[in-house]
Order: C-alpha cells, then structure tokens, then sequence
C-alpha cells in the first residue's frame, strides 16, 4: 500500500509520513502536563487529594521513561517507528479510558494509595514522553534532510494543536458531565485519530520505496543546482554509530541542555492552572492562559525550524533556554489577567524551539543511520527531567513555598540560564 500510495501521489511521501507521524504526535496529549493540569483543580476538590499526589503520578511515568528511553530507540532502529508507534498508541487510549476509574484506591497502612490513577496515567505518561517522542521526530529526521527543521517545525505544530485541543476538550467534557467522562472522551479521540494513519502510512526512510530525502532526485542536472541557488539539493550528512556518537562532548551537552529545559516545561505547564487561580485569576482566564501557551507554541515550531535550518543548532538552543529563562522569572510577576497572557503565551513561544531544535541538532549532529538509539541514548535527560521538572512544584507548594509556587519559577529561571551555558558549548563533533 505505502509503495503504491508513493507510486501514485502528487507530492513527496515524506509529507505523508509527516501527517502520520503528526497525528500521534497530536493525541500523546492525552497524558501532556496541560491536559492533567485541568484535571488538578476538580481531583484535589471532589477526591481530597493533594497536589503533590496528583503530579507524582506524572513524575512517575517520567522516571519510568527514563529507563524504558534506550530500550526505545534501540527497538525503532531494529523494527522500525511504524510498529513502535502503533503500539504506542494503543497503549494510550487504554490508559486513557482506565482513568475514568481514577479513584480507585488502596489502604496500606493507613494511606490510601490510588493505584488506578497511577499506573494508568503513568503508562500514558512514558508513551507521552518516551516512544512518541522519540518515534516521530526520528522518522520525521529521516524522510528530509534539508527540510528538517522545517519539517520538525510542523510536527511541534502538531503538538501544540494536541495542546490546545485536549485541555480544552476536557475543560469542557468536566463542565458538563464531569473528570471521568472527560478522560472517555479523550481516549476515544487517541483512537480515531491516530492508529490508522501510524499503521498503514509510515515507512522508515524513504530509500525502502526508492526516493530520497526531501523528494531530492539522485542526479541532478546542472539547471537544478542553479535553480537551488548554486547548490545541489543533496546534502553530505554525518554518519556516526551509537557508540561514536557517545564519546563525543556534544551529545551530552545537548542531552543536559534539552533535560534542563524540559524540567522548566514540565513544571511550569503541570501547575500552571492552578498557579493562576491562587494568583486570584479565574478559572476562563487561566484556562485560557494555557490555551494562548500552546498556540504561541505552535507559532513558534515553525519559526524556529526555519532558523535552525540557517543558523548553527547550538546558538538557536542559547537562544531558546534565554528566552525560557526570562519566561520563568516573569512568571513570578504575574497577578494580573494581561500578565498571565502575555507572559504564558511568551513562554510558549520559547517552548516550541524546545521542541524543534534538539531533534534537529541530534540529526544534524550524528546524522540518519543510528538516530533511534542516539535519541533513546540521551531521552532519559529529557524524560528525568520532566519527572522531577513536574514533582518540584508540588512539594514546593505544599511543604516549602508556603502554599506558593513562586520559589519554583525563580529556581526554573536559572535552570535555563545554565541550558544556555550548556548549549553554548555543545559544538558539532567531527566525524
């Protein structure tokens, strides 16, 4: 089917594969820190649970993914996205539709231990972060070469549609029927959405249907290459082994760099609801806050995927960790409607250059042959720092800060100033 589909098509298969691996890319929002962010507010009120409890479940399918990340990219070199991804999704929408059974609980010990909630959520959570993250951007990087950051950029942008769309479906399943149809109804979108398209459209590289990347011809004439500005469409990338590409100082660099920021992300958009409401906004405005997060996330995929391809990965990094780091500081500003706006949608404007840029920076780097490990390599930075970027607010609001999250945005803020550092000196490694 996919040999004849590219047979067949007007345009580049590549652009397929990025519809397909967009798609389950959209619906890993089921388990995103903004979804579970609407869910805080109305669990802690109708079950009595604290906020601690609720992000630990996050926290721990984080610390989950962290271990299960370079089982994961060793699988998608040896049996390919399309099988990881279908199963991912899968795995989503059940997890998804078990929490409708929440507050299911034990009591050991006199503590009641909501083991429903945990191991779904959880579960949802290292698909979230572990398989789909890696799974997507890496056949994305495979199928386009010039086009990469572009590319990238749109599948940030599918994100960010998952962003928006699944915090607000459940605002609004939660408003009039309650949590446990709202999580129903997200699982049935994880389903009709996603699995066909992963199933039936991904293919891993496009040599397999006898293309190139970016729909390039493999000989150009010279009237090609001048049309393409003097240049041949073909590009010389980098061909490192897994075990290579770990000696080298960059990718550790660019793995610190990347689990930094997303320790910002997680934490600042898990507790972001609720932070606005005990700012003493209500709840339209904070729910639009996080909405105007990822859609200046959105924006932004594509614009820093265009930079990316003309400025070297590591100065475009700086540049997003700077600006996160300035998002987090003026977050602890924030008491009124403009602010949280404004602020919100400047710090998800930061978020989409973190979501873009490294994919792109570890491809470029290490180049096609042995991506999925690289990325399952270097991923539990990310995944570790999502864990314990969403569990410090928690613990900060309700053991340090005084029942306040404003100590949490100052500590994000250098975070990312030290990401800029880290980036600053993660340059290309010579092959």
């Amino acid at each position: 089917m996919r040999q004849k589909l590219a047979d067949r098509s007007p345009f580049f298969y590549g652009w397929w594969i990025l519809g397909a691996a967009g798609s389950a890319n959209f619906v890993r929002n089921a388990a995103a820190s903004l979804t579970i962010s609407v869910f805080i507010y109305p669990l802690s009120e109708e079950l009595g649970w604290s906020r601690t409890l609720i992000a630990g479940a996050a926290a721990a399918g984080g610390l989950v993914a962290t271990f299960t990340s370079p089982i994961i990219g060793r699988m998608i070199d040896r049996y390919g996205a399309r099988a990881v991804l279908t199963g991912s999704v899968v795995v989503l929408c059940i997890s998804t539709f078990v929490l409708r059974w929440s507050d299911v609980s034990l009591t050991v010990m006199g503590a009641t231990i909501p083991w429903v909630f945990y191991i779904a959520y959880g579960t949802g959570r290292v698909i979230f972060a572990s398989p789909v993250q890696i799974g997507t951007s890496v056949v994305v990087s495979r199928w386009f070469i010039r086009m990469r950051g572009r590319t990238n950029g749109i599948l940030g942008l599918s994100h960010s549609a998952g962003m928006v769309l699944f915090p607000l479906i459940a605002s609004i399943v939660i408003a009039q029927s309650g949590w446990r149809d709202a999580w129903f109804v997200l699982s049935v979108v994880v389903f009709v959405v996603a699995l066909l398209p992963v199933a039936l459209l991904i293919s891993e590289q496009p040599e397999e249907l006898g293309l190139q990347p970016d729909g390039d011809v493999e000989d150009e004439t010279d009237a090609e290459v001048e049309a393409n500005g003097g240049k041949s469409a073909s590009v010389e990338e980098p061909n490192w082994t897994s075990r290579d590409a770990m000696r080298t100082p960059a990718l550790w660099l660019l793995a610190l760099a990347t689990g930094m920021m997303f320790f910002m992300h997680a934490g600042s958009n898990t507790h972001a609801a609720a932070f606005f409401r005990d700012q003493g906004l209500d709840a339209v405005t904070a729910g639009v806050s996080i909405s105007l997060n990822a859609i200046f996330l959105g924006i932004s995929s594509l614009v820093w995927g265009r930079i990316v391809e003309r400025v070297s990965a590591r100065f475009v990094m700086v540049a997003v960790a700077l600006n996160l780091a300035v998002g987090a500081f003026l977050f602890t500003l924030t008491d009124t409607t403009i602010e949280a706006l404004a602020f919100s949608a400047f710090f998800g404007f930061g978020l989409g250059g973190m979501l873009v840029v490294p994919p792109v920076a570890y491809a470029d780097y290490f180049g096609r042959s042995a991506l999925g490990t690289i990325r399952g390599i270097t991923e539990p930075f990310t995944t570790l720092g999502q864990a314990v970027g969403v569990l410090i607010p928690g613990l900060i609001f309700d053991f340090v800060g005084g029942e306040s999250y404003l100590p949490f945005f100052f500590v994000a803020g250098f975070v990312g100033i030290l990401a800029a550092v880290a980036s600053l000196f993660a340059t290309k490694p010579v092959n």
